[in-house]
């Protein structure tokens, strides 16, 4: 049985659409493997958001070249965001790879895998080895991410509602990598969905790349509500999902309908990912965002109205082309009026074919870094405020099994995100209860076991 071990880089998404590639293979028979060295075929599932996300793909690339004098027969392909950018430019790249599949051809990996090793197994020449690409479009394809191998005991799961973007922000990719806006059907989501519960999954993540802007331009509008909103009622009407989340989202997909949505779907949790990219109006406007800052303000302002104890997290870019001291400032400034309960802070990162990286004023690194590092300290002490306010009182969690770190302890998630560690028993994994809060650290909760039932 040929082994296959997979590497994810990036975001949720293309975790899930690893997990499909994951599904499919073991359906042909294939096993999935934990060691590299121990693997028939490895697949790269890659990210081109960031430059450095790239760069540690192709290292890992050129790395695994070594495995081929004990494995001659081994198969190595890029998959995902990265070889959707590049194609068949990543053949002079790492020159020893034998496949290149983009983002809408998932469901074809299986049968390219099978095909290439094959041709390896029959012991076929280096010269006579022939590199499978395959960056095509193809209508449907965001169908294709809809079955799930569960692991034992899985009690969350992602769920991949669309694909594609159509915002063209200056310094994205992502509609390069993911093309247009296109999503499945309620009833094919609701379907899966159901299909998670009635396996004992309790809480699911809604994925897109624009998440809250699903179907605005395939599907009509019902009472007002728009098919976002109204995909959220179906899915938290399934019997036995307890909670919902979604990400990514936009600013400009919280309309009033949304907001509604939280202060009378129970189901959906008390946590939104906004993500804000820069605190300057003149910054924004350059990204393309679409709104102002005081606009973003207002707007966490009304979410935290409609759902008491709301958490907030956020995106932040810094180095931007042309972002002065006093940009910066203005971020920074957000950052402290708002109070996010985390953030994930990036230094800006030119992406090929995007309007930002020919813009003027490119900043270099050391100024990036060092604005990294000042906004860091801004949310890192927000964070750590938020964490201990809740040292002494009880918060509902959803344990997801043992802790990552710690495999003698037990780890379960907040309806606002937020990763408690408790000394539990594997009879509370997919059990919903309060666990008193004893400490924090700068990025997790310490639960009392003396609640557990």
């Amino acid at each position: 049985m040929p082994g296959v071990y997979i590497k994810t880089y990036g975001c949720q998404m293309n975790e899930r659409d690893s997990e499909q590639v994951s599904k499919m293979l073991a359906e042909r028979g294939y096993s999935m493997v934990a060691d590299e060295s121990d693997a028939d075929v490895i697949l790269l599932n890659t990210c081109s958001v960031r430059d450095m996300a790239e760069q540690k793909a192709i290292g890992k690339m050129g790395m695994l070249r070594k495995l081929r004098k004990k494995r001659p027969h081994l198969v190595l392909g890029y998959l995902g965001c990265m070889a959707q950018a590049r194609g068949e430019s990543l053949l002079e790249t790492s020159p020893h790879i034998d496949l290149v599949v983009g983002t809408q051809k998932f469901h074809r990996v299986a049968d390219y895998v099978d095909e290439l090793l094959q041709s390896r197994l029959n012991q076929l020449i280096d010269d006579e080895r022939r590199p499978i690409v395959d960056t095509d479009g193809e209508a449907g394809s965001q169908s294709t991410i809809r079955d799930q191998e569960l692991a034992p005991q899985q009690v969350t799961a992602f769920v991949s509602i669309m694909q594609g973007c159509n915002m063209h922000c200056a310094f994205c990719i992502v509609p390069q990598t993911r093309g247009a806006e296109r999503g499945r059907t309620i009833a094919e989501i609701v379907a899966e969905v159901r299909s998670l519960a009635d396996r004992g999954v309790k809480e699911v993540t809604l994925l897109g790349q624009i998440v809250n802007l699903y179907g605005r331009h395939e599907f009509p509008k019902a009472d007002g509500k728009s098919p976002f909103v109204q995909l959220l009622e179906a899915v938290c009407a399934v019997d036995g999902i307890e909670r919902v989340r979604f990400t990514s989202p936009h600013p400009i997909g919280y309309r009033d309908d949304l907001i509604d949505a939280f202060a009378r779907l129970p189901k959906l949790v008390e946590h939104v990912h906004l993500p804000l990219q820069s605190g300057s109006d003149r910054i924004l406007k350059t990204m393309r965002r679409g709104y102002t800052a005081e606009k973003f303000q207002a707007l966490a302002a009304r979410i935290r109205d409609a759902r008491p104890g709301m958490a907030i997290t956020t995106d932040i870019i810094v180095g931007f082309p042309g972002e002065t001291d006093g940009d910066f400032e203005k971020t920074k400034d957000l950052c402290e009026s708002v109070s996010f309960d985390n953030a994930f802070v990036f230094r800006y990162s030119p992406r090929q074919n995007t309007p930002a990286a020919t813009m003027d004023g490119q900043l270099p690194e050391s100024v990036k870094e060092a604005r990294n590092q000042e906004l860091l300290a801004v949310v890192n002490r927000h964070s750590a405020a938020k964490l201990n306010a809740l040292v002494g009182t009880n918060v509902e969690i959803l344990c997801e099994g043992a802790s990552r770190h710690n495999p003698e302890r037990f780890s379960g998630r907040t309806r606002t995100n937020k990763i408690v560690v408790f000394e539990g028993d594997p009879r509370h994994i997919g059990g919903i209860f309060d666990v008193k809060i004893t400490r924090a650290s700068n990025s997790t909760l310490y639960g009392d076991p003396a609640v557990l039932s």
